[in-house]
């Protein structure tokens, strides 16, 4: 264990003083990708359930074609599906061609009631 404290000391030594741009920059890419895992991990905040807005427009459903329907369900697969669709398409002017106007409103309505949970 010492020696390996002693080798990562020595590394770190060399490549501050003798800095080596492909080195570092593969090191910094490696130290965020860990720093992402373990933030990942250890994340305590309360997360939206990405099939949550799903649920919430079951009632309105009636109202949706059956492609706006299979849109919606691609949609909430995942949280990162929702903040996608609503950082292009909600905060936008931008419309999704899948969806009727209004249709797409009460989409983008619901996602605006869980924006902090992102």
């Amino acid at each position: 264990m010492k020696h390996l404290l002693i080798l990562i000391v020595a590394v770190a030594l060399y490549l501050h003083f003798y800095p080596n741009e492909e080195v570092t920059q593969f090191y910094n890419e490696q130290k965020q990708v860990l720093l992402d895992g373990f933030s990942e991990l250890s994340d305590t905040k309360v997360r939206l359930k990405a099939d949550k807005i799903y649920l919430d427009l079951e009632h309105d459903l009636a109202a949706f074609s059956e492609k706006e329907v299979a849109r919606l369900k691609e949609i909430t697969s995942s949280r990162e599906n929702v903040k996608t669709f609503y950082f292009t398409i909600c905060k936008t002017e931008q419309r999704d061609v899948d969806f009727h106007i209004n249709n797409e409103k009460k989409v983008c309505s619901t996602i605006n009631r869980y924006v902090n949970m992102f």
